[in-house]
């Protein structure tokens, strides 16, 4: 299960959402998840990267891929949004367990 990350972006004061652990969203409904985040670039990467397994294996690749990215996108989409200038923005404990997950380190 995912757990909902507060981030804050330093110089606008915007916050986002970052998630951290197993997408179940991304599980059931593939790609969709980063359309709905906002995540253009991985949507369109990984509609291509789905239908091309998809019409090689008859399917059974691209349900293989949804289950890995379901392990990886979290954790992608939150990275992503510290290397856009977020940092951390929570309670001091899922803040390190963010930053362990992540591998990044607090400041």
């Amino acid at each position: 299960m995912a757990t909902k990350i507060s981030l804050k972006q330093k110089s606008t004061g915007l916050t986002k959402d970052g998630f951290i652990g197993f997408s179940w969203t991304t599980f059931f409904f593939g790609m969709f998840p980063a359309l709905f985040r906002g995540d253009f670039i991985t949507f369109i990467g990984a509609f291509v990267i789905f239908v091309i397994l998809a019409l090689a294996t008859f399917g059974v690749g691209a349900w293989i891929a949804m289950i890995i990215w379901a392990f990886m996108y979290n954790k992608y989409y939150t990275r992503k949004l510290i290397e856009k200038g977020y940092a951390l923005n929570d309670t001091p404990e899922l803040n390190a367990k963010a930053a362990q997950a992540l591998g990044i380190s607090l400041e």
